[in-house]
């Protein structure tokens, strides 16, 4: 269970992971220690998946990123899905991949350096058995936000 200074704490992490406990201590009503050793926990729990970087858009703005509607043939059977899952799972350029309700069944944003790039990934994920119906594919202009961020609430505290 959850109290009100491990979802504080979860709240700035994921705003910037880079703070200390000091830091951390300055918004989160707790000493150093105490907020170091929650954190362990929250991490040992599993509360915390892992830690990353983002990249400043002035490095990754010249890259190819797609979104990808995946829509499954309609004889899709669970062996072929699973191994289309696994497909995307082990491709990096997947950057993300949603199962979707709707008319699209999954949607993945595809990161490359560039074309040659996207198409050898759509032809070894996508295109490599009939598992996929058809793919339609809408690349990304310009970056307008990009905040992965899940404020958590006291409601979030059954865990």
């Amino acid at each position: 269970m959850l109290d009100r200074f491990d979802l504080a704490l979860l709240n700035a992490v994921q705003a910037d992971d880079g703070q200390t406990a000091q830091a951390l201590s300055r918004t989160v009503p707790l000493s150093p220690s105490a907020i170091a050793r929650r954190l362990r926990r929250l991490r040992a729990q599993g509360c915390i998946d892992r830690t990353i970087a983002l990249l400043a858009p002035r490095i990754t703005s010249r890259r190819l990123r797609a979104l990808v509607f995946i829509k499954l043939s309609e004889h899709a059977n669970h062996k072929g899905k699973a191994a289309l899952l696994d497909r995307l799972l082990a491709a990096p350029q997947v950057q993300f991949c949603y199962e979707m309700t709707g008319a699209t069944d999954m949607l993945a944003l595809i990161d490359c350096a560039h074309m040659a790039e996207f198409n050898a990934v759509a032809d070894a994920v996508l295109v490599a058995d009939a598992t996929v119906h058809r793919y339609e594919t809408s690349f990304v202009k310009r970056e307008i936000k990009f905040a992965p961020f899940v404020e958590l609430t006291e409601s979030d505290a059954a865990g």
